[in-house]
């Protein structure tokens, strides 16, 4: 009987990224390249293992705002059509690559995995959240969901009916899509500040999780660390990073990611070839990564070696063997000292798994199995039948952290992005007094109705933690301050035409269109 759990909790997380008001948008190649590196890869992966019945649970958090673009039809067409380019580029390599060997054979290996890759997608008609239901019903994932739009929690909690709309309208749409509610809720950031956990268990979740240093600086110390949770007083478990696993995972300097035999991510085609071939494949006249990518990380230097996707195997089993090898030695320890069972939490964000380390999803597979057939010491499975099996532990709160820079909030607020969080807030305050003031009348026109739902919907996306977080990583900056400027100036024009009780038809379709997250956007929880 296994002595201990290690916990791999998956989140799979984008900003709403969704521009129909152009035939390409650069951005819009973030979920793209998700989907075919990340998504697509764990889903293939975790659907063998489950037929194999091969035993394991694994939890993965779905943003409301992912799902949203998992779910709509323009983003699945526009992804069909950029997966038949790449097809359509590989073919193109193959000929350009005809007297190199194995260049050749990348470009036909590349050409294999697009076209798998659509096929997999079409299997489900473009839904993946299908997928997704289907492996959470045999339990061999239990998803769980995420605040709306990934909004920073304790900067918006100045006005509570915004971590209400944040909580209630992405649960809604999570329910609304999968046919069940979340019990675990990966908060955004991993930014919990006490009273959090009384709302979301107001909202039925059972647990979530926090930064190392949540658990390690509860106001009582905890008894066992992180390696068991604690119950906040309203009764919801938090549960602590365990650091020592998750950098072995994610360091590209220190962990599995950085070895020379892996794919290298920053050498792509779509940076390196003539332009004018590439033109067709590209967003406008801006050079963009293609995915194809012809070589391993080799070394530091710059000089790069061809890669080969079969040594790159073959060293993720490797890696998944010393992985397991660590965790049930820690598991054998812990339960050495620990009256209650010990339980490993390795929380990730899932784009990881592919699209940073291509080769990630084979190795997660490979400690899958690993763990099912070759040792005994700890099962990989979910917190929620942790919980069911072991449903008392000490009670506290957990401290008041993120998963940010030095454990806190600097990286969300910061003198390059304050500037937002005073615009969101008089935002707030506004949609506050307005859903206040028309909640009092039980019937609304339909117009108005719109109206209020499209206020929400402009300033849920304008609260997106992704964007102070671009600002201060520096990518795509001009991007991220553009996204708030014009989701509050939205929320702005039409609050105004609700106080003056104007109809501006033309105006409210083209924001329904353009910004159509949560159809059904509950406005009066900001009441």
């Amino acid at each position: 009987m296994a002595k201990g759990t290690l916990a791999f909790v998956l989140h799979a997380h984008l900003p709403f990224v969704r521009h129909p008001e152009f035939d390409r948008f650069l951005e819009e190649a973030w979920f793209f390249e998700a989907i075919t590196e990340t998504y697509i890869p764990l889903l293939r992966r975790f659907m063998k293992l489950a037929d194999e019945g091969v035993k394991f649970g694994v939890t993965l958090s779905v943003s409301p705002c992912l799902l949203a673009m998992l779910e709509d039809s323009l983003l699945q067409e526009r992804y069909r059509q950029r997966l038949r380019e790449l097809i359509e580029l590989s073919d193109k390599e193959l000929t350009r690559l005809k007297h190199d060997g194995h260049f050749k054979y990348l470009a036909s290996w590349y050409r294999n995995f697009f076209s798998e890759s659509l096929e997999f997608f079409d299997r489900y008609d473009g839904r993946l959240s299908v997928a997704l239901k289907q492996l959470h019903h045999s339990g061999h994932l239990e998803v769980i969901s995420c605040a709306g739009t990934h909004g920073f929690l304790p900067q918006l909690a100045a006005f509570p009916g915004n971590v209400e709309g944040q909580l209630v309208n992405g649960f809604a749409y999570f329910e609304e899509v999968f046919g069940f509610a979340p019990s675990g809720m990966w908060v955004p950031e991993c930014a919990y500040y006490p009273g959090l956990d009384e709302r979301m268990r107001k909202h039925g979740i059972r647990y979530f999780f926090t930064e190392s240093a949540g658990i390690e600086h509860a106001s009582n110390a905890p008894l066992y660390g992180v390696h068991a949770p604690l119950f906040t007083p309203s009764g919801v478990a938090a549960f602590g990073r365990d650091a020592g696993s998750t950098k072995q995972v994610w360091s590209a300097d220190t962990g599995f990611p950085g070895d020379g035999d892996y794919r290298e991510f920053y050498r792509d085609i779509g940076q390196e070839l003539d332009f004018e071939y590439l033109r067709p494949y590209m967003c406008g006249d801006v050079r963009s990564d293609t995915g194809i990518k012809y070589h391993r990380i080799t070394g530091p230097g710059m000089h790069k070696e061809g890669y080969s996707p079969e040594a790159a195997r073959e060293k993720a089993a490797i890696h998944a063997g010393q992985f397991l090898f660590q965790r049930t030695a820690h598991i054998e320890y812990l339960d050495s000292m620990m009256a209650t069972r010990p339980v490993i939490v390795a929380p990730f964000d899932a784009e990881l798994f592919g699209h940073w380390w291509f080769e990630g999803p084979d190795w997660l597979e490979f400690v899958i199995r690993k763990a099912a057939f070759d040792q005994d010491s700890l099962e990989i499975g979910t917190l929620a039948k942790y919980l069911d099996n072991h449903p008392v532990h000490q009670r506290a709160y957990p401290a008041t952290s993120s998963w940010g820079h030095k454990g806190h909030f600097e990286y969300w607020l910061n003198s390059g992005n304050d500037w937002m969080y005073n615009a969101l807030n008089t935002c707030a305050e506004r949609m506050v007094r307005l859903a206040r003031t028309f909640s009092k009348k039980a019937r609304h026109p339909k117009q108005t109705e719109r109206l209020l739902q499209q206020c929400a919907r402009e300033l849920l996306l304008a609260q997106s933690s992704d964007w102070p977080f671009i600002v201060s990583n520096g990518t795509s900056t001009e991007y991220a301050n553009r996204r708030v400027r014009d989701h509050v100036s939205r929320f702005h024009f039409l609050a105004d035409a609700l106080d003056r009780g104007e109809f501006p038809e033309l105006e409210l379709r083209a924001l329904e269109q353009m910004d159509n997250i949560f159809p059904n956007a509950n406005w009066r929880c900001y009441a």
